[in-house]
């Protein structure tokens, strides 16, 4: 039986733009809506092929139901600015893809698709509608059916009985009564899907329900009586026409709509404009294939790897010798370690993975158990074999996240030299905001679906150790692993070739750093476990002692965790003003709500003391402790390149980035970091070091002289804004000052900063004006870096980093504002972390090319930790600051402040 597929193009338009977010071209330019009705259209196309197949929007305009309604779909706001830019680009992408579109004046997408559907019925041919619109369920009949393809579901004529209670021929009488608010066309008042049902199935029709109205009883039955004068206008506005002329549009009726040839050429310049990679490659594909097949079955199917794999489990000796041999003669080998735990200090090798070229890997199982231990090496014996070729400098390795299995192979005594690449950070250098775990970056960059390691572990408290997998079933992921970090590696290396400022990047700070922060990951910090415990007891008395305290001030005893409860007391009890409510209606008990009530009353402040308290018993007094490395006896934090989207490195298992110090509390957590006996701890913080990026971005000659002249730059700024010498500024002019400096480079608002300093937003506003008065360089950076972030999508560190900003041109003010702070604010502290980098990168070249055995322990945002033995303290004060000023070359000099002590705190 022939078949016709029409798609109801103006439904899954919207629908697209709202199942995705935030989704743009590397220009800014929102692809939202063209990724999700293209991925529609690509899964339609392939499970659903047809020999006749039309695409139908809403034409521009009124239609008939608008003169018969005026008020029809009224309150429907106008599309948005973001989706009307990407119909055009949909349009261009249906059309390339072979589907014919229709768009016909004064009528809707809804009646040009039934108009269709009659006719291929009278001639026989079954007819798919492919839509989410519920008023599509009039249509369906014995050879038309509704398929929505965005949610599976499918309605026969059985399915729209089971949906709606009533059959298709009873919808339009169903909608009437029911009315539509989508489209706002009103029904019987109080008249709901199920009462409609119930009539239509005691009356059958409309017209037998009107005729007998004056039965019905209740409100709703009166409701229906009320409204009888304008149920035949209603069902005229849900009716779908049936019978749209199309002759102009379709001469030769269904025969126009024969699918044609997709053109690859114009697909392949949009997926590469709009960055659909995994796209782009496919239609690279199908142009070098020379295709020429019709859309709808093979040829728009997903993206089919022309690599042929072949991989092996290592078993025998022969074998390892075999494959030593192979990989002592590549020019570069993909390594993967599989392993006992995700802790790569405590992790053990279960087996390890190598490739040697695009589909060519092998697996070596060492330490599978029970029944999946069958035909092993053995274990110390084989790594003996291998640690020659692994410590190898002049063997170039390569992997994902290299950083841990150089770990690993340490915990068997293996130093892992040769590191050519990691495609972690590969990813991260050129999109720092993607996703970059391996299966992310397979399907983005090959195409490719990996296997997933909860597909043979499983998930949850049922999940089995990789060391019982059977070695088979192993051998398919490991040897998968391997070879798709070797052709990852190729792909974004060919990438990175076309941008020399990021190659450049990776080459000389993140690819160096990972091997520092390795070093400092194995090291580890010293920690004082018993003045942790100490200080969980004196915070444990001080969090009684505040309970008190709240219980005696709200008159009784309450939950100070449960909002609910607070509410109770704060508004109800107490009679505290509500400024604000959450999204349900309850008056908010929110972080930002307690600050605001504690300026005026006693409880909101206790609460703030305590849940600040108790915050920084349970993450770190309480847990620190317990997570010393028994065998080092220190903690070893892990550090994480690839979160932070502005290049800042982050920290976990424990997270030592975060720790608070603007309370007496917080700062003495740093107290329980200590130096070894014989030893200091240095620490070297950058100075203002973002103030000192702006001036260099910006290049004011105010900002830029007052650093050149080592002055104090928020007292020279106090003197600027408040024209005054700098000798004459007065503390609260510097703190005013010293706001309006960090405020102003996290793009605060005027009302953010009267907010800070506690003042009138018109004092606020003109102390900015003040400022941009006297700073003008800095006005014009900022404005200059919007503009450039609206035309690019992104904006660049000092180093080349890019920073990307997919909500720069959103609808949305709020989104699009957030941007506009993030397009200022990134490039300093992107260039600031990549300043940091590059100190640690000097700082351990020197230690490790001397006769020092002074150690990197920590980073900190700005700040360098080092534990230095008491004979070198006094070399490293001198010679540590001018390492760190000396990284680059600024318009400003780069000032290090350096501390010393027994401990962190003290150093600080």
């Amino acid at each position: 039986m022939p078949r016709l597929l029409l798609i109801d193009g103006s439904s899954y338009l919207y629908r697209a733009f709202h199942a995705i977010r935030e989704l743009s071209a590397p220009d800014g330019t929102p692809t939202n809506a063209i990724y999700g009705f293209v991925n529609m259209l690509r899964k339609l196309r392939q499970t659903t092929p047809a020999d006749y197949i039309a695409c139908v929007f809403d034409a521009k305009g009124k239609t008939f139901r608008d003169d018969i309604y005026p008020e029809y779909k009224a309150q429907r706001p106008p599309m948005p600015d973001e989706l009307r830019s990407q119909v055009e680009p949909i349009h261009a992408a249906v059309r390339a893809f072979g589907v014919p579109i229709l768009c016909v004046d004064g009528v809707e997408a809804d009646d040009v698709i039934g108009t269709l559907a009659l006719v291929a019925c009278t001639q026989g041919i079954e007819t798919i509608l492919s839509t989410g619109d519920k008023d599509m369920a009039q249509l369906v009949n014995g050879c038309v059916r509704i398929e929505n393809s965005m949610t599976e579901e499918v309605l026969d004529e059985a399915g729209v009985l089971a949906k709606f209670g009533v059959r298709p021929d009873q919808i339009v009488d169903f909608l009437t009564l029911v009315g539509d608010t989508v489209d706002n066309v009103p029904g019987v008042p109080k008249c709901g899907p199920k009462t409609a049902a119930k009539w239509l199935a005691e009356y059958q029709t409309l017209d037998n329900l009107v005729a007998n109205a004056d039965k019905i009883g209740g409100v709703v039955g009166q409701n229906l009586r009320d409204t009888l004068a304008w149920l035949p206008t209603g069902r005229s506005l849900v009716t779908i026409k049936c019978d749209v002329d199309l002759t102009q549009e379709l001469p030769n009726q269904l025969l126009d709509l024969a699918p044609t040839h997709e053109d690859w050429h114009t697909l392949l310049e949009m997926f590469r404009r709009y960055n659909f990679r995994t796209w782009l490659r496919e239609a690279e594909t199908r142009i070098a294939d020379g295709a020429g097949v019709l859309p709808g079955t093979e040829a728009v199917a997903a993206p089919v790897s022309k690599v042929e794999r072949h991989y092996e489990a290592i078993r025998t000796p022969e074998q390892l010798a075999a494959w030593l041999t192979k990989i002592h003669d590549a020019d570069v080998v993909s390594v993967d370690t599989e392993t006992t735990s995700l802790d790569p200090l405590r992790a053990r090798i279960v087996g390890i993975s190598i490739a040697i070229a695009p589909g060519q890997a092998a697996y070596l199982p060492l330490a599978h158990r029970g029944t999946a231990a069958a035909d092993q090496l053995p274990f110390d014996e084989t790594l003996a074999q291998l640690k020659p070729w692994l410590e190898s400098p002049t063997h170039k390795k390569l992997g994902q996240n290299l950083k841990y299995d150089q770990h690993v192979f340490a915990n068997h005594g293996i130093t892992l030299r040769g590191v050519a690449d990691d495609t972690l950070l590969m990813s991260y250098v050129l999109a720092s905001h993607e996703r970059h775990n391996l299966d992310d970056q397979a399907e983005r960059e090959l195409g490719e679906t990996t296997i997933k390691y909860e597909d043979l572990c499983g998930k949850g408290a049922k999940q089995i150790g990789f060391d019982e997998v059977a070695i088979e079933q192993a051998t398919d992921y490991a040897a998968e692993d391997a070879d798709i970090a070797l052709r990852l590696a190729a792909a974004l290396q060919e990438r990175l070739a076309q941008e020399p400022r990021l190659e450049a990047l990776y080459r000389d700070i993140e690819l160096p750093v990972r091997d520092v922060l390795f070093q400092m990951e194995r090291t580890g910090v010293l920690l004082d476990a018993q003045l942790l415990s100490k200080q969980s007891h004196e915070l444990g008395l001080r969090l009684i002692s505040l309970e008190q305290q709240a219980y005696e001030l709200a008159g009784m005893p309450f939950n100070l965790g449960s909002p609910k409860q607070i509410g109770e007391i704060f508004f109800e009890k107490l009679g505290l003003p509500v400024t604000k409510k959450t999204p349900k209606g309850a008056p908010s008990t929110d972080e930002d709500v307690l600050q605001e009530l504690a300026k005026d009353f006693p409880l909101p402040k206790v609460l703030l003391e305590h849940r600040s308290l108790s915050k920084l018993k349970s993450t770190y007094t309480d847990k620190l402790g317990s997570m010393l490395n028994p065998a080092t006896g220190r903690v070893h934090t892990s550090f994480n390149q690839t979160v932070a989207v502005t290049g800042r490195l982050s920290s976990s298992d424990p997270n030592l980035q975060n720790i608070p110090i603007r309370t007496a509390e917080g700062r003495r957590i740093r107290e329980a970091f200590i130096a070894p006996l014989g030893h200091k701890i240095i620490s070297a913080d950058y100075s203002q070091i973002e103030l000192r990026i702006m001036a260099h971005l910006s290049g004011d000659e105010a900002l830029l002289k007052a650093f050149q002249e080592g002055m104090d730059v928020h007292r020279a700024t106090a003197a600027e804004v408040f024209s005054v010498m700098p000798i004459e500024v007065s503390p609260e002019q510097r703190r005013y000052a010293k706001t309006i400096n960090f405020g102003l480079i996290y793009g605060m608002s005027a009302f953010g900063l009267a907010q800070s300093l506690e003042i009138e937003r018109s004092a606020a506003q003109n102390y900015i004006d003040r400022y941009f008065g006297r700073f003008p360089g800095v006005a014009a950076y900022m404005e200059r870096t919007r503009a450039e972030a609206r035309q690019r999508g992104f904006v660049e560190t000092v180093f080349g980093r890019k920073l990307w900003l997919p909500t720069i041109k959103a609808a949305n003010p709020m989104q699009r504002a957030g941007a506009e702070r993030a397009a200022i604010n990134a490039p300093m502290q992107g260039t600031a972390a990549d300043l940091i980098k590059l100190a640690m990168l000097a700082t351990h070249d020197w230690l490790s090319n001397g006769p020092l055995t002074s150690r990197l322990v920590l980073q900190v945002h700005d700040e360098l930790i080092l534990e230095v033995p008491d004979a070198e303290v006094a070399l490293v004060q001198e010679q540590l600051p001018k390492i760190m000023a000396d990284v680059a070359a600024l318009k400003v000099p780069l000032v290090a402040d350096v501390g010393i002590g027994l401990n962190w705190d003290q150093a600080h």
